[in-house]
């Protein structure tokens, strides 16, 4: 029950729920747990208002009973959704262990998005587990995907982030929070993966058929199964291309972690480069290096295999033309991932223009990073800014005169350049260890002032303020490697 007269009708939910309309192999239903106490942590209006969403006459409290699960919103069907996963390359059976979706709500511009709740409890894909989130790491997820967001990367969203006032049990007693998820949906590989061998074929066209209406209408291929592996290759070509422009390292690239939507999904150990080393992890479990910076697009490819594979029975009843066909679409992917990276690079060096040479002036640049450890992000801006001198830099003179020659071979003026840099390069990125402070400082001392602080900056990181620039440095105090770990 709510604390207060709200009235949920005004708030605006459109709640529908198209997904249990799927065979049940696929879902359980199911309430989430109820808490006694919880409170408010952090709500997110500007993505409400762009939900449609009208919480201006919703106390704290009442969201709280809302995004706890406390509160059912009329007419939904709570879910936990079934999938299957390569994890770190073997397969197994996972599913919601600790998130419910809460409910599908209709956009005013009638897009359909899933409302999920994180840490909502126990379900029957729990395996042994508490069904519990911690409020760190559910903090983590909602500051790391707003980064992400105004970044201009495809991602799920947060909504809220509520604490439980119940303990949660891992190494040490952690405050239980509930994160609300937003996203396109929460289809991913490993929901094909799972329905193909769970279902059998009637399964995976159900699922495959859903897939491509909710995500892909536009598909109008013959062979329209072709068509939804073409755009899912084609999506997440973009995708990790985005990733490896910004310096992104997603940490746990496995199957059940790639959405078919295309978005970023589940920022577990995820972090981003300081200085400029391809082999970079940062997860604490990924003791070979599989989803190192440098491996992200041969792993995607690799995942994208696996998504292929389900839709082998849908492609067409031989099964040599079948694979065929599938083959003939997984290896476009990486090179429609080259093209979307040296576009994206030429962009981060302010080149309008395609030039033969291109690659070989951007691996020259990057060569010189990894050997001087510069920092990743802040080499980009510096060029953009000329700031620490970058251009009287001697290491670079070489390089500099190679760009200037490159650059002039186009029309547009030094200062297009450099507005075209300024449009991409962040000033601020999420700098790992002021992540972990405002983290620290929310999660262990109830102070919500710096992660509120930094996330402003971050929510805005082309604007190249003083302030933005002056405080996105690396961590230069620690010799240690920073580590990551799956909390989220």
């Amino acid at each position: 029950m709510f604390k207060s007269k709200t009235n949920i009708e005004s708030i605006g939910f459109q709640v529908e729920s198209s997904y249990s309309s799927l065979p049940q192999k696929l879902f359980t239903l199911l309430q989430p747990r109820k808490g006694s106490q919880p409170s408010l942590v952090v709500f997110n209006d500007a993505l409400a208002k762009q939900l449609g969403l009208d919480f201006s006459k919703v106390s704290d409290p009442d969201k709280a009973s809302i995004f706890s699960g406390m509160y059912q919103i009329p007419g939904s069907s709570p879910l936990a959704q079934a999938y299957a996963g390569h994890q770190f390359g073997r397969f197994t059976y996972l599913g919601d262990g600790r998130a419910l979706l809460l409910a599908e709500h209709i956009t005013p511009d009638r897009k359909r998005i899933d409302i999920q709740l994180k840490g909502s409890g126990p379900t029957p894909y729990s395996r042994g587990g508490d069904g519990q989130a911690a409020l760190g790491p559910m903090l983590r997820e909602y500051f790391i995907s707003e980064a992400m967001a105004a970044l201009n990367i495809p991602t799920t969203r947060s909504l809220a982030v509520v604490r439980t006032h119940q303990k949660v049990k891992r190494q040490v007693d952690l405050d239980g929070a509930v994160l609300t998820r937003i996203a396109q949906s929460h289809i991913r590989v490993g929901t094909f993966q799972y329905a193909i061998a769970e279902g059998g074929v009637e399964t995976l066209k159900a699922l495959a058929d859903y897939t491509i209406q909710r995500h892909y209408p536009h598909i109008m291929d013959e062979n329209r199964y072709l068509g939804l592996l073409n755009e899912v290759i084609k999506a997440q070509a973009k995708l990790i291309a985005q990733w490896q422009l910004v310096g992104f390292v997603h940490g746990v690239m496995n199957t059940d972690n790639m959405a078919i939507s295309g978005e970023t999904i589940d920022y577990g150990p995820c972090a981003f480069l300081d200085a400029y080393e391809p082999k970079t992890v940062f997860s604490s479990i990924d003791y070979s290096g599989r989803y190192a910076y440098i491996n992200q697009p041969a792993i995607a490819a690799w995942n994208l295999v696996r998504f292929a594979e389900t839709l082998l029975p849908l492609l067409n009843k031989d099964q040599f033309l079948a694979q065929s066909l599938a083959q003939n679409s997984v290896e476009t992917f990486l090179p429609q991932y080259k093209v979307e990276f040296l576009k994206g690079m030429r962009m981060k060096l302010g080149l309008f223009n395609i030039e033969r040479d291109d690659e070989t002036l951007i691996e020259e640049l990057l060569s010189i990073m990894q050997k001087e450890k510069a920092d990743y992000n802040k080499t980009f801006v510096n060029l953009a800014l000329d700031l620490d001198g970058f251009r009287k830099n001697p290491i670079y003179t070489v390089w500099l005169e190679k760009y200037e020659l490159r650059r002039i071979k186009q029309k547009e003026t030094l200062i297009e350049s450099v507005e075209l840099m300024k449009s991409v390069n962040p000033a601020i990125i999420p700098r790992n260890h002021l992540v972990e402070q405002a983290l620290l400082q929310a999660s262990d001392h109830q102070d919500l002032s710096l992660f509120e602080y930094y996330l402003d900056l971050i929510r805005q990181p082309f604007a190249y303020s003083v302030e933005q620039i002056q405080i996105d440095q690396p961590d230069i105090q620690s010799n240690k490697p920073f580590r990551t770990y799956c909390g989220t």
